[in-house]
């Protein structure tokens, strides 16, 4: 039989353990830290992945063709370089398939475009010649064509050049997508064009031969942006969508038909901005859409929110809710990739805090925030699950408390504004400064809301209830930095909590 005092000890030491499950002050030790190579998210070695022409081949393989942008540009720049993938997760550098011209030529400067493989299996390159010099006064910018039988070696058509028509701007005429349009039986060429009393519109050509285009007019002219650059337009279920961007941010619109008209949801925005997610066009392989665009690169400042033109892939899926309006999601094959469950573990740091199997419960006063910290975030890996917070409450996940430190950043569900949001705030600032790297969501609709955060490196992006991303580089999460759950002057749950790794 035991002795007393061993029975004391059992209860302590059982005590002790209950108490740290609900959330009794402890930490959570370091553990090892080791940046990994970039499989969901590509760039280019000293370089940055500028605006996306995504293709898919024959046999379903997502082909990237992107403008290769570096911090030395001459006076040549952007040649055309590509990526391949089949799962996302795993991608093949082809390197450089286009080079850019001579300055005695349009294109010194190569502009964004599209690839399509015509009805008797030549491929195709439409893209945008920029020559600062002005062309002779035909206009800085055009339309050029190059042909290739492997995809790989291309050879450019200056006879096929053509400029912007009478009442377009000669400077603003760029981004080319050229398609098959089943509907018309010819070919379509959607551009970036600046009309004299429109403002920024997608125009609209047509080809039966991809070499002589009529052409017909504005296809969209919205009268609020100066350009509407990288047009792209596609069908999912009985609606046709057009995406293009401006302003650093990608929008799109909706229309019953091809030919429009096409209206502007109220929120037409999938993702942050500040040049967060730029220049998306789509593809459709396995059955799935993707919004094919660019993460760009780190601003002045580190984890402001505020980025620079071009940097990583970033790829979402695109979703088509039951009112006809797009969200995105992670891409299902990452789950291909993330397989092995991490175990869960958490602590309470601040306030207070309830913790019972995968599931937080946080309170926090008025002006303060609880936390819980659940160990060093892992260098890549995928979290899952189920958020309530109060109707005007603000809570998510937040990066730091390496070594014991006590500062941690917010990477916010905020239904105070109405936002999802990052810009390196810490906690204790988050009533002290106005939102600056958000996008907007309606927190309303659902009670719960699933998420989605997808982590590689400093790059972090929050998914909530398959409408919206938040696409972030959080420096706070990388080098052996904890991820932890907080509410802010709020209750919020977190309930369902996975983290998987790869294997």
């Amino acid at each position: 039989m035991p002795s007393k005092k061993r029975i004391f000890f059992l209860l302590f030491i059982a005590a002790a353990l209950i108490l740290s499950a609900c959330g009794a002050n402890a930490e959570l030790p370091d553990e090892p830290y080791a940046a990994v190579e970039y499989r969901l998210f590509p760039a280019p070695e000293d370089a940055y992945v500028g605006d996306t022409m995504p293709y898919v081949t024959e046999d379903g393989t997502l082909e990237l063709y992107y403008l290769y942008d570096t911090d030395h540009n001459g006076q040549g720049y952007h040649p055309v370089y590509k990526y391949s993938t089949k799962n996302l997760y795993e991608y093949e550098d082809h390197g450089m398939v286009l080079p850019f011209g001579n300055m005695s030529d349009p294109d010194p400067a190569v502009g964004t475009g599209s690839v399509l493989r015509d009805r008797e299996g030549l491929y195709h390159l439409f893209y945008t010649g920029h020559n600062d010099t002005g062309n002779g006064g035909k206009g800085r910018e055009c339309v050029m064509h190059a042909v290739s039988t492997d995809r790989e070696t291309w050879e450019k058509i200056p006879e096929d050049t053509f400029y912007a028509p009478e009442n377009y701007s000669k400077d603003d005429f760029r981004d080319p997508e050229v398609f098959w349009m089943e509907e018309d039986q010819c070919y379509w060429l959607l551009i970036a064009a600046r009309e004299n009393a429109l403002g920024g519109v997608v125009a609209k050509y047509r080809s039966p031969d991809l070499k002589t285009w009529e052409f017909c007019g504005p296809l969209f002219a919205p009268r609020e942006q100066y350009m509407l650059e990288c047009p792209d337009l596609f069908r999912m279920g009985d609606k046709w969508y057009l995406t293009y961007s401006w302003d650093c941010v990608t929008y799109y619109a909706a229309g019953d038909s091809p030919n429009g008209p096409f209206t502007a949801p109220a929120d037409n925005v999938f993702d942050g901005n500040n040049f967060i997610f730029y220049a998306a066009k789509t593809a459709e392989t396995g059955g799935r859409r993707y919004l094919c665009g660019w993460l760009g690169r780190a601003g002045l400042s580190v984890d402001s929110g505020i980025y620079q033109w071009a940097g990583n892939v970033l790829n979402h899926q695109l979703v088509q809710h039951s009112d006809g309006t797009l969200g995105v999601r992670a891409p299902e094959t990452y789950s291909e990739w993330f397989r092995a469950e991490k175990p869960f573990r958490a602590v309470k740091k601040e306030g207070k805090v309830s913790i019972k199997n995968n599931d937080i419960t946080l309170t926090a006063p008025a002006d303060g925030y609880a936390l819980a910290d659940m160990g060093t975030r892992a260098p890549t890996m995928m979290l899952e699950c189920d958020v309530t917070l109060d109707e005007n409450g603000c809570a998510g996940f937040a990066f730091g408390g390496k070594g014991g430190d006590s500062v941690y950043t917010a990477l916010c569900l905020d239904a105070r504004f109405g936002l999802l949001h990052y810009e390196g705030y810490e906690l204790t600032e988050l009533s002290t400064y106005d939102p600056a790297a958000f996008t907007k969501f309606d927190f309303s609709p659902n009670a719960v809301h699933h998420v989605t955060l997808v982590c590689e490196n400093e790059i972090a992006v929050l998914y909530v209830d398959d409408m919206k991303a938040l696409s972030s580089r959080i420096r706070a999460s990388t080098d052996g930095a904890h991820i932890g759950v907080f509410s802010y002057g709020c209750h919020a749950e977190f309930r369902n909590i996975t983290v998987k790794i790869p294997e």
